[in-house]
């Protein structure tokens, strides 16, 4: 007697969503300054929010740069003028880009040589069905 056995297997072809790719630079400005640049790339149908959304909306984009003695932070962080869309489930218009942004911020170089900035950004990427769960990315990035 021949037993034969099949065994089914399948295959959980899971896909994490990634829409927004990060990337990071800076440019010396002078001995003590820099600018550092902080690049989104959305897919297609993708969108991340404004640095500065109102109280009671969705989740911002938030930029944090780690201190440290080498370099300190000069003002705010910029971004472009964002795109606008009213979102009733927030009853407010809300501030997005879509496809790319850049966001710059001066900082002020206390050595000299090489100066490593770390920081982290934090966002929440959507589409028209929905959005995903906050995610983080940290960065470091090298003035020269």
């Amino acid at each position: 007697m021949v037993v034969l056995f099949t065994f089914a297997s399948t295959a959980c072809i899971c896909q994490i969503l990634t829409p927004v790719k990060w990337q990071f630079g800076s440019k010396k400005i002078t001995d003590k300054e820099a600018v550092i640049f902080v690049k989104a790339t959305m897919a297609k149908g993708w969108h991340i929010y404004s640095l500065n959304v109102p109280e009671g909306g969705p989740i911002k984009t938030a930029i944090d740069f780690k201190p440290d003695g080498a370099y300190s932070v000069i003002g705010k962080t910029l971004e472009p003028k964002p795109k606008m869309n009213y979102e009733m489930v927030f009853d407010i218009d809300v501030p997005y880009f879509d496809n790319e942004v850049v966001f710059q911020q001066k900082v002020g170089l206390h050595e000299q040589g090489e100066v490593k900035v770390k920081g982290v950004v934090a966002f929440s990427a959507c589409d028209a069905e929905r959005c995903l769960p906050e995610d983080e990315v940290e960065f470091v990035v090298t003035v020269r």
